[in-house]
């Protein structure tokens, strides 16, 4: 305990310093700037609708099954414009909460916003899902690209005009010490340099199963906590919202996996 207490007092002394360096960071890579559209050198990529039904990503259906992540999307995004935030993390106490599934769909909801450039990155490097999700493994992963071993496209996969998602397709080796690492931030500038998105989306390990969210969340404008109905308690939640809370801006709490009475809820529309 008195070792994550000096962890989160440093973690909120470093906050301000790290999102300073990121900026000084971004604004060097300006210079620079890319001979290409990067989000015509990324590979576009189907997710077919059998295969979205069968892994939850249901954003991609228009109607009820979208309704619940068009709700959190225009709450999110109106509360991000209010405060000029444009990277989001989006975590959970513990695993099987469906944070990855969360993070995708939010994603493509807010890819149908076609105004809007949105980014998705796959921080959690211990036990990477998203390329498990969309169904699609990308030729190198994003921690190999952050090392600084492969250009940065190749790790993404888009799946529309607007809309990219940095994966993995393996752990990474050291993924705290990689995270924390400057180079790993300067390699992040020169991605939100390159694609210049709206929205960047880090999904993030558990927050009660390893250090990668205190070291890191310091630099990410705001989170959202996914808890699971029926496994996640009501202290484990209490519990990392407050930690969230010392690490970045809590945008909400989302309750996933919970069954309820569409009667209440869907008005009739569908």
């Amino acid at each position: 305990m008195e070792r994550l207490e000096a962890a989160l007092e440093k973690a909120r002394s470093d906050r301000s310093g790290a999102k300073a360096a990121v900026t000084l960071t971004t604004e060097a890579v300006k210079a620079v700037a890319p001979e290409k559209n990067i989000w015509e050198m990324v590979k576009e990529v189907k997710i077919w609708p059998r295969y979205a039904r069968k892994n939850r990503i249901t954003a991609l259906i228009q109607g009820k099954q979208s309704g619940p992540y068009d709700l959190l999307r225009t709450r999110t995004l109106r509360q991000m414009k209010e405060n000029g935030w444009s990277s989001l993390a989006i975590t959970s106490p513990n695993k099987s909460c469906g944070k990855s599934t969360v993070a995708a769909n939010l994603a493509l909801s807010l890819s149908r916003q076609v105004d809007l450039k949105i980014l998705v990155l796959d921080f959690d490097f211990r036990r990477p899902a998203l390329h498990k999700i969309l169904g699609h493994r990308p030729k190198t992963s994003l921690h190999e690209i952050l090392a600084g071993e492969q250009p940065i496209e190749t790790a993404f996969l888009r799946t529309g005009p607007n809309l990219a998602f940095a994966l993995n397709s393996s752990a990474a080796a050291n993924p705290s010490e990689l995270i924390q690492s400057n180079h790993a931030q300067n390699r992040l500038a020169e991605i939100k340099n390159a694609f210049q998105p709206d929205v960047m989306i880090f999904d993030m390990p558990p927050m009660l199963a390893s250090d990668e969210n205190v070291g890191f969340l310091p630099s990410v404008d705001c989170g959202i906590l996914i808890g699971a109905a029926k496994s996640t308690t009501i202290s484990q939640l209490d519990i990392c919202e407050k930690e969230l809370s010392q690490l970045t801006n809590v945008l909400g709490v989302v309750l996933n996996k919970c069954k309820f009475s569409e009667n209440d809820t869907d008005y009739d529309y569908y």
